[in-house]
């Protein structure tokens, strides 16, 4: 669940919901609505874009001086109108909410036993029934809001709005961004600063378990446990934005958050052209045809993106592939053909290996080269004839994350341009990938709201020395990566194999003091996958599956799983990138490292 908005105001706020909501539209989502309180509250829901919701508004001529507004990806039930937010509980209490309610199940059948009818499969309906359910006994809407926090499992960020209340509007937070707009004679609400910058640039971080009452000249703050309290204000400057931490503890826990926003941003040029070599350059219109094979050369994480694309290049472009680590290639006796793209590969365009490797490269006579890089005007992409720059923005913490995954979509638009000029991707494929990549940022959302669950398999993680990460095809760098993180972070020994692999050396190890984490996706590999997990439960080991939600996994003795989103086809290892990242940040806090700046490790590394 991808977007929220509010606003209390004495004027129509309907406008500033609908332009909140536009701003939000990065996020991904597919459905989109908003409540207002007219003496009634009143609700509008739509299917479709956000301009489709405007259009709506205007022909029932919606108006309200308090209102709020949300932009939906489902997860609980399907695309459907009556499963869009807002959602309205015995016309008095409607409800916004981002996240996922863990314990939605239980709350239901207490609420049906109460005498409650769900119009909808959401988790969410719940809230606003729970919601109704205190506000029915007190007629306090503050204190309905903050007893139903208390009995919620998972991750939210609520805004709430009553009918007999139109003077007053409730928000909480837990695990779920949420931040108040200070306006002149009126205050916003919204999960992401860019919905208030019209109204506002005065702001207030909600933090974990925070709740807010909201009126047109002032807010009230609480804490978890409802006492009353103050949060810093902030003047928002969006030039300054990615260097702020915001709501989050660390610049890597802000920085897995933005991945919906930096997906979003690095995909755009490619949904307005398609796979066209303009994407990577003037010149590469004329260098891309002659391409006959592809050499990636880079160190560290940006190896595991470019392990990824090997895959993707050779069974998609039909095209070779290598891929080799920077320091390696650079000191070995390299057999060059000219025929060849070089692509280096670095989120600070600065990092001394890959650009030293990229200079060798030259000098056995490659004249196609290609930088992906994520800083404008660097060194490598200087060099290089033709670039790509991802747009994650400002990445701070030193184990790369949000740089990571739109690595992967510069990667994947190759593999798409290379194909489309080997006669190898026709128009219907190619507008298969472009709707993938359309949606990608709320299968993204999706997983991050998985954190709570992550949360507590970190719990277990923390305590041990060892840990063994698995996975097949594409997938396999991915593990790689998710040990990458575990180490770097957390300084817990992490080692990763192809999953078909154990039976030839690495399951001498496993015992049941070596968790097991198995990227599962519900591709052709997962039959083999599940034999793999078997060998592992057969010597004691506990697994750690990360499954997708249409493979049929069930839990067990020894056997955890958490259910990520639908398989989403080849894009896949970009969505699991996002569960191993979490694992790694909260076994760190877990152990009490330094999460933005573990030891012995830089950011840009330039030196040898």
């Amino acid at each position: 669940m991808c977007g929220i908005v509010g606003a209390i105001s004495s004027r129509n706020v309907v406008p500033a919901l609908i332009a909140g909501l536009a701003r939000l539209e990065y996020r991904g989502y597919d459905s989109a609505g908003v409540a207002v309180l007219d003496e009634e509250i009143r609700r509008v829901r739509r299917v479709g874009r956000v301009a489709e919701l405007e259009a709506a508004t205007r022909e029932v001529s919606l108006t309200g001086s308090l209102g709020i507004g949300h932009t939906r990806w489902a997860t609980h039930g399907g695309v459907t109108e009556p499963n869009a937010h807002p959602h309205v509980s015995g016309g008095l209490i409607a409800v916004v909410h981002n996240g996922i309610i863990e314990n939605h199940d239980q709350k239901r059948d207490e609420l049906k036993a109460r005498g409650y009818v769900f119009e909808s499969q959401t988790d969410t309906e719940v809230i606003a029934h729970l919601v109704h359910a205190h506000y029915r006994e007190s007629g306090d809407l503050l204190g309905a809001v903050q007893q139903a926090a208390q009995e919620l499992t998972g991750a939210y960020a609520i805004a709430v709005i009553a009918r007999d209340h139109p003077d007053q509007m409730v928000v909480a937070r837990m695990g779920c961004p949420l931040l108040i707009g200070l306006g002149d004679g009126e205050n916003l609400i919204a999960s992401d600063v860019s919905a208030v910058l019209s109204a506002t640039r005065r702001v207030i971080f909600l933090e974990e378990g925070d709740t807010a009452r909201l009126r047109r000249d002032g807010i009230e703050l609480f804490d978890r446990h409802g006492t009353a309290i103050t949060r810093e204000e902030h003047l928002s400057d969006v030039s300054l934005a990615s260097l702020e931490l915001g709501p989050y503890s660390h610049y890597m826990q802000k920085e897995i958050h933005e991945q919906p926003k930096a997906i979003a941003d690095t995909i755009a040029p490619l949904l307005d052209a398609g796979f066209v070599p303009a994407l990577f350059g003037p010149r590469a219109a004329d260098l891309l045809p002659q391409v006959q094979g592809v050499q990636i050369i880079a160190c560290g994480t940006s190896f595991y993106a470019a392990s990824v694309a090997r895959y993707w290049i050779e069974a998609i472009a039909g095209v070779p592939c290598n891929v080799e680590v920077a320091s390696e290639y650079r000191y070995r006796t390299v057999v060059a053909n000219p025929s060849h793209l070089v692509v280096t590969i670095s989120q600070s365009g600065e990092t001394l290996d890959t650009m030293e490797a990229l200079k060798y490269a030259r000098s056995l006579g490659h004249d196609k080269t290609l930088s992906i890089c994520n800083v404008r005007e660097s060194a490598i992409p200087r060099a290089s004839d033709l670039v790509f720059y991802t747009r994650a923005g400002a990445e701070i913490g030193v184990a790369s994350t949000k740089a990571f995954t739109t690595q992967l979509i510069a990667l994947f638009a190759l593999a798409g341009t290379l194909a489309k000029l080997h006669g190898r991707l026709d128009d219907a494929a190619e507008q298969g990938y472009l709707d993938a990549l359309r949606h990608l940022p709320g299968s993204v959302q999706h997983a991050l709201n998985l954190e709570p669950q992550i949360t507590a398999w970190a719990q277990k993680f923390a305590t041990k020395d060892h840990a063994l990460f698995l996975g097949r095809g594409l997938h396999y760098p991915i593990a790689l990566e998710g040990a990458l993180k575990l180490k770097e972070i957390s300084y817990i020994h992490a080692e990763a194999y192809p999953a078909g692999e154990l039976k030839h050396g690495p399951l001498a190890l496993v015992d049941d003091n070596m968790p097991v984490v198995v990227i599962a996706p519900n591709d052709s590999l997962l039959e083999k996958v599940k034999s793999n997990m078997q060998e592992v439960r057969a010597r004691g080991g506990e697994l750690f599956v990360f499954a997708d939600l249409d493979s049929h996994f069930s839990e067990s003795d020894g056997v955890h799983v958490i259910r990520t989103p639908r398989h989403i086809g080849v894009l896949s290892p970009i969505l699991h990138a996002v569960p191993v990242q979490l694992l790694a940040y909260h076994a760190a806090l877990q152990r009490g490292t330094d999460v933005d700046k573990p030891r012995n490790l830089a950011k840009s590394v330039t030196v040898e």
